[in-house]
């Protein structure tokens, strides 16, 4: 199969995070397995959703981690101009849930392994397809976990995210909470009975205002866009009817954090006045939804030149999306992002991803075989 068939094959199994997928998974094991690789599929604490390890070449020997995610998106937007979970080709496009985000990245990989077994190498490649990305990087700390059993510890960690196949060093971290407050339903004609929970998240979201709006004052990274960490209220929810006092409000909030700021400090604040709120007769609850840290690679690390030879461009200094590296780096791997596609592209309506990238990445990938060939 070529890159472009194997496309097809994972675009058609609908992954969408936080859903079952041992389909998919169990379709690239079986892949790899027929290039006699080594293929660990690794259940996640839910049950029915699995992360992917697998090496071509020694395993006790460091060498580089090609790492991606299985899962997509939900595509159930009605703009779609042809089936999303069935890849379409229009010149050099090739649309479908994922192209970009990203199995094209998976694509190229498994596409370039039949190349990358034929090689003797002398540092392994590892690939690390993890699951429920798309929901806040659930599945991979679980696969990261594992790693000092499968292999030794790696040189670097290439993340496949979409960056036009130029290599990044940089992104901010994120947290991401749900705070809900209970308050106590009534007429609206006695709100002197009642506890409006609505008019008690005007607190929570006037903390979250002002906040965001001294995040903007610093501390600064100019190598982002924008240069300060940021902070914003995503979702709002309560109430049944205006003649009805809410018992109930949600608030579903995010923070971005440039390197060196933890992104859940940002959160608390909120959560603070929220809880305030308690000496009123109001219940509050607060749920962690997702968290990663911002990755930071120095300009100088090694696994920077490498990405610089072997892409021929300098790696940009930052993106402002998030990527699953700085959970690597968290655990002590250097990690770069450098994937085919944009990230423009990601998360609408067709989707796509060009040939060109395809090929471009698959030749990256076996251009890193050659170097730890023997």
């Amino acid at each position: 199969m070529d890159v472009f068939d194997i496309l097809d094959r994972l675009v058609a199994f609908p992954s969408v995070a936080g859903k079952p997928n041992g389909d998919i998974a169990g379709w690239i094991e079986t892949q790899l397995a027929e290039h006699g690789t080594k293929v660990s599929v690794l259940p996640g604490p839910e049950g029915d959703r699995f992360n992917l390890f697998a090496t071509i070449g020694p395993a006790d020997v460091p060498g580089y981690i090609l790492s991606g995610h299985m899962d997509v998106v939900p595509a159930g937007e009605p703009q779609w101009s042809s089936a999303p979970f069935a890849l379409r080709r229009e010149g050099e496009r090739l649309y479908g849930r994922g192209t970009t985000d990203m199995k094209g990245f998976l694509a190229a990989a498994l596409a370039a392994v039949p190349v990358l077994a034929g090689l003797r190498l002398a540092r392994p490649i590892h690939l690390a397809f993890s699951y429920d990305e798309e929901v806040g990087c659930r599945g991979v700390p679980h696969l990261i976990a594992r790693l000092p059993e499968l292999c030794a510890k790696p040189l670097g960690v290439i993340v496949g995210e979409p960056s036009g196949m130029r290599a990044v060093r940089g992104h901010k971290g994120k947290a991401a909470a749900r705070v809900i407050i209970n308050g106590r339903s009534g007429h609206s004609s006695r709100p002197d009975l009642g506890l409006n929970a609505i008019h008690a998240m005007a607190s929570a979201l006037s903390a979250t205002v002002s906040e965001a709006e001294r995040l903007t004052r610093g501390p600064l990274d100019p190598a982002f866009e924008p240069p300060y960490s940021s902070l914003q209220a995503g979702v709002v929810a309560g109430g049944q009817s205006v003649n009805i006092i809410p018992d109930t409000c949600t608030l579903d909030l995010e923070a971005r954090a440039i390197p060196g700021i933890d992104p859940a400090s940002l959160l608390a604040p909120v959560k603070a006045r929220a809880e305030t709120l308690a000496v009123d007769g109001f219940r509050i609850e607060w749920t962690p939804m997702s968290a990663y840290p911002a990755l930071s690679l120095p300009q100088d690390a090694a696994l920077a030149g490498l990405l610089r030879e072997l892409t021929g461009e300098v790696p940009l200094a930052a993106v402002s999306y998030g990527t699953e590296a700085g959970l690597y780096q968290a655990a002590g791997f250097d990690a770069i992002i450098c994937g085919p596609g944009d990230i423009d592209r990601a998360h609408k309506p067709d989707e796509y991803i060009l040939t060109s990238e395809l090929a471009a990445c698959q030749r990256l990938i076996e251009a890193l075989g050659a170097r730890c060939a023997a």
